[in-house]
């Protein structure tokens, strides 16, 4: 396992900037997620981690060494792609020896890597047979295999499961989770679903616009969103987003929302005025006695466990609300709704977050 430091990297193709100027530090034996809408620069980034892309200006380093010159077989980096680059006419045992056969390794060393890595995938019954013979996740799980058995400093994986279907999605997800608490390397995991980054993220790197927006825990993303942006980003259902007059000072502030509902806030804003307040589902709640505000249930959702209400309040602003599994609430209901304070986060025109203390 080896830490990975990109230091003011930047990267542009012509005139267009991918990569603005953009520093982090992957830990040894950390599991780190870049997370972005297609276009943010997430897979550009891997790719010049990777030695696929050049790097304009900034420096890379692998395990101490310096690498942003070095070519991509020197950089010890395994690369797991989206479409598995496995060769057709080769049996699997031999898809993931191929690359250890080009730098000559001894036969004896290649079988063991190969064996290793099959235990480890629990695929030993599948080498002998070739990717045509195999499922996507099957095939998915050779391409893993032929990075395991290179033995890198660190394993790069853009996108690997987006050409699964969505129960094999989760299935190899979990694979690939228990997979770097067996291995322990480092790893990066390039995604566009925000499912996968909560779930397989030590950390995430959420990006927008070839910047980063934000690098932190799952739950810190989730819970403290630094921006407007990494707020709608992040969470299914989308977080509620509801335009509010602020008035007060201090601790004591007030939103006024559209149809005129006031709900006090623990939230310290630089001043009065227009902001945006974002309240995630499950913090507005239905409730049978006075609320902070009112609607009309557009649309019910029973998903078991929770449901789902998509409300109109007064002035026609749409809202997400979240009643018990049980609810018998019917599209067209009057429905009272309260707000968790402690889960309110405010937003200035510029995006800046600011959260209930």
């Amino acid at each position: 396992m080896a830490e990975i430091s990109l230091n003011n990297v930047s990267k542009s193709f012509g005139s267009v900037n991918v990569i603005n100027d953009v520093s982090l530090t992957v830990d040894a034996g950390e599991l780190l997620v870049f997370l972005g809408p297609s276009g943010s620069g997430k897979s550009t980034l891997l790719r010049m981690i990777a030695g696929l892309e050049t790097i304009d200006s900034g420096t890379l380093t692998i395990g101490g060494v310096e690498s942003q010159n070095l070519a991509p077989g020197q950089r010890n980096v395994a690369m797991v792609f989206q479409n598995y680059a496995l060769y057709p006419h080769m049996t699997v045992r031999d898809n993931m020896a191929f690359g250890l056969k080009n730098i000559k390794l001894p036969a004896s060393e290649i079988d063991k890597r190969v064996a290793d890595a099959a235990r480890i995938l629990e695929m030993e019954s599948l080498l002998d047979r070739r990717p045509s013979q195999l499922s996507g996740g099957q095939r998915q799980r050779v391409a893993i295999g032929r990075a395991i058995v290179k033995e890198p400093a660190a394993f790069l994986f853009d996108e690997p499961l987006s050409n699964l279907d969505a129960a094999l999605r989760v299935r190899t997800r979990v694979e690939i989770s228990e997979l770097h608490q067996r291995i322990k390397s480092t790893m990066i995991y390039v995604t566009h679903d925000q499912t996968e980054a909560m779930t397989l993220g030590d950390r995430i790197v959420v990006l927008n616009d070839c910047k980063i927006e934000q690098i932190g825990t799952p739950m810190d993303v989730y819970t403290y969103p630094a921006s407007r942006f990494v707020a709608g980003f992040i969470g299914s259902p989308a977080m509620n987003f509801l335009k509010v007059e602020m008035s007060g000072s201090g601790d004591s502030m007030v939103a006024t929302l559209g149809d005129g509902s006031r709900v006090s806030l623990t939230i310290t804003v630089p001043g009065s005025g227009q902001y945006e307040l974002g309240i995630r589902p499950e913090a507005v709640r239905v409730t049978d006695g006075k609320g902070d505000t009112s609607g009309t249930a557009k649309v019910v959702e029973h998903l078991g466990d929770r449901t789902l209400v998509y409300v109109a309040l007064k002035d026609g602003t749409q809202i997400t609300a979240q009643d018990t599994g049980r609810s018998t609430l019917v599209a067209g209901d009057q429905v009272n709704l309260t707000f968790d304070t402690s889960q309110l986060h405010l937003f200035d025109e510029s995006g800046k977050a600011y959260h209930s203390h």
